[in-house]
């Protein structure tokens, strides 16, 4: 499932109005499907990030700039081939802001991975993570400048053995 872009917004508004609010729905939708699905596309990158974005989640540290994401993503994606996110719900849109909720996952069965923050694993350990989140994306003239996103980084780890219950 994809994110929609399904818009509830029904007359123009003093920030630029309906179509600004679909053209920022359609990067961000563009970039779900293209930079967190399933397969990836790494041109999406140049394409909609600003030269400067940011990325941060809470699973891992946040990432400034076209390279360092791209490098980020290969990292994640050559752990977890499987990777890939899509929505649960319409993108919902004000002014520079799309807001998206998401679910996903993939399973580890690449090289080691050390790129969370409370953690690392080993080389293929065929462990599964799914969880969901919800993110905020800041669309400045079609690029994306900030993408902030709420995980359940606490349910990822766990599956991943990273963290373990008391």
């Amino acid at each position: 499932m994809a994110l929609g872009v399904t818009s509830r917004v029904h007359a123009k508004t003093p920030l630029g109005g309906v179509s600004k609010l679909e053209d920022n729905k359609a990067v961000v939708a563009r970039w779900f499907t293209e930079f967190w699905g399933n397969p990836w596309n790494p041109k999406v990158i140049d394409d909609l990030a600003a030269p400067q974005m940011l990325l941060q989640y809470s699973l891992h540290a946040p990432r400034r700039g076209r390279e360092d994401i791209r490098a980020f993503m290969v990292g994640f994606r050559e752990a977890f081939p499987d990777l890939s996110f899509s929505g649960t719900a319409d993108l919902l849109a004000d002014g520079d802001y799309v807001v998206g909720r998401w679910i996903g996952g993939g399973t580890h069965t690449g090289p080691a991975f050390s790129d969370f923050i409370a953690g690392s694993l080993p080389a293929a350990t065929g462990r599964k993570m799914h969880f969901s989140g919800t993110t905020v994306l800041k669309v400045v003239n079609g690029r994306i400048v900030e993408e902030i996103g709420l995980d359940d980084g606490v349910t990822a780890l766990t599956q991943l053995g990273i963290l373990r219950p008391v």
